[in-house]
């Protein structure tokens, strides 16, 4: 689960999409995962919109397979270990994030369950047809909504259900031309354009829903801002850290006057029966 904006990208790493070599990210990946380990949630959401996005994969079958897929430090994945009958392979391209998963899921108890694992999701390590559930909160976006339900799709089994949140248009009144908008979703569009690619990826559309401001105002905006003066202090407010801690405010400032416009859609869909 990551919900960072990408101008926060800096100039030390990055990773490759293997096919073509251009990066799907660039940043100070130290930084980020020094900033958001210190966080319980890498991006806006709650446990109460995880469940509700669970009820649509029918998730009462036994011996489920199950991929989270950008979990971050696991708070979800949590959720879905506690409600599911099944094994959970959480994949993360942070080790520090790992590490973070692990320990959360030991304290849990649900270590048995989860397994935590360093990758990126454009090389992830799942056969073809081989999970049932491929779950991707604020992390989709990343490699991209259209080629991440696209490359994706092989890994899950006939039968088997992608959920994923996407930021995304929520009024029809369009938010005038926006730099923050344009750098940080350059992806961004209408949820009724958002299922249509989820249709020609080869899914079939089980449901879509807003998830409430508070998932970023209390869930996200909120514990970033309490973070970002441990932080500073952490990094000696070096020049990047303080840039960071600017663009993360600015991201809050932004969505509390447009928030009106734009948000998280959760959106999941079936791979249909051959």
């Amino acid at each position: 689960m990551y919900h960072f904006p990408p101008s926060t990208h800096g100039k030390k790493s990055k990773t490759m999409n293997k096919e073509n070599k251009e990066p799907i990210f660039e940043f100070d990946f130290t930084l980020i995962a020094n900033f958001f380990c210190g966080i319980d949630r890498q991006g806006p959401g709650s446990d109460e919109q995880t469940l509700k996005a669970l009820e649509f994969v029918n998730p009462n079958r036994p011996g489920l397979r199950i991929a989270d897929i950008g979990c971050g430090t696991g708070r979800q994945t949590q959720v879905l270990a506690r409600h599911l009958d099944g094994t959970i392979t959480a994949v993360d391209l942070l080790p520090e994030m790992i590490a973070g998963l692990d320990a959360r899921m030991r304290q849990a108890g649900l270590d048995d369950k989860v397994t935590g694992i360093v990758g990126s999701m454009d090389d992830l390590p799942f056969a073809d047809n081989s999970l049932d559930i491929i779950w991707a909160e604020g992390s989709i976006y990343n490699i991209g909504f259209e080629r991440g339900l696209t490359e994706w799709r092989r890994m899950l089994k006939p039968g088997g259900a992608i959920a994923v949140t996407e930021c995304s248009w929520l009024s029809a009144a369009k938010l005038p031309e926006s730099t923050f908008i344009r750098e940080n979703f350059p992806e961004i569009d209408t949820p009724a354009a958002k299922i249509r690619i989820l249709e020609n990826a080869g899914y079939i559309p089980l449901a879509h829903f807003i998830l409430p401001a508070t998932c970023w105002t209390d869930n996200y905006f909120d514990p970033v801002a309490a973070r970002i003066p441990g932080f500073l202090e952490e990094q000696g407010h070096s020049p990047a850290a303080v840039r960071m801690a600017r663009l993360m405010g600015e991201e809050r400032e932004h969505y509390r006057k447009y928030g009106a416009y734009y948000g998280y859609v959760f959106y999941i869909g079936l791979k249909p029966e051959e």
